[in-house]
């Protein structure tokens, strides 16, 4: 990571998050919801599982600073260090508010939609992704790393590009489908749109591999 600020933002998200978890942690019912059907279904565990949730922000925080140096590509972070900062705190607030859901339904169940939110901030995820994948430089960690794409930077950037525009389209359909009274519709669309958002880029790098032969 290029920023000293985001850096330190990127620990202090999860590390404080934790503390914030482990001061609530006795006021907490024994069992507390970890998963949400879209059918209305709610699944309950023990609160001891919620330090998995918590924990996993500072593992992710430690691994999105050893990923650069451990990239066999590596040099090419300094051309998109900014962004990969940025992705790198945004999903630490992502991971964030996931937890806020969690601790919220457990002091007061039926205060959320879930549903819908998941939905819609994984709407706001992708059009995140979306804008800032073209901005991506060849690398074995980030972006649609088909071995086409890694096989030349043309074909890289034509890829990151494509896919940056369909993972933006799949976010505005996301936000969209979120507010569809039949949750589990939404989630099969959900899936559908991802589906292609994802093998389209990955069908085109390939055509695009073969034309270069």
């Amino acid at each position: 990571m290029k920023n000293k600020k985001l850096r330190i933002v990127n620990y202090a998200i999860p590390l404080l998050a934790l503390l914030a978890f482990l001061l609530l942690y006795q006021r907490l019912p024994q069992q507390v919801p970890l998963n949400w059907g879209f059918s209305g279904d709610v699944s309950y565990g023990s609160k001891t599982e919620l330090f998995m949730s918590f924990g996993l922000g500072v593992v992710l925080a430690l691994l999105f600073d050893a990923l650069p140096h451990i990239d066999p590509r590596k040099a090419n972070y300094e051309k998109f260090g900014s962004y990969y900062d940025l992705f790198c705190v945004f999903m630490q607030v992502f991971l964030l508010l996931v937890n806020v859901i969690i601790i919220t339904e457990s002091f007061r169940p039926g205060t959320l939609s879930v549903p819908m939110i998941v939905l819609l901030l994984v709407g706001v995820l992708f059009l995140f992704l979306g804008n800032i994948m073209p901005k991506v430089k060849s690398n074995f960690f980030m972006g649609f790393k088909t071995p086409w794409a890694l096989s030349s930077e043309e074909n890289w950037r034509k890829t990151q590009r494509l896919g940056g525009k369909c993972l933006f389209t799949a976010g505005l359909l996301t936000i969209l489908l979120a507010f569809l009274p039949n949750q589990e519709l939404a989630f099969i669309l959900l899936m559908t749109v991802l589906i292609v958002a994802c093998l389209i880029p990955m069908l085109m790098s390939w055509i695009w591999w073969r034309k270069q032969q």
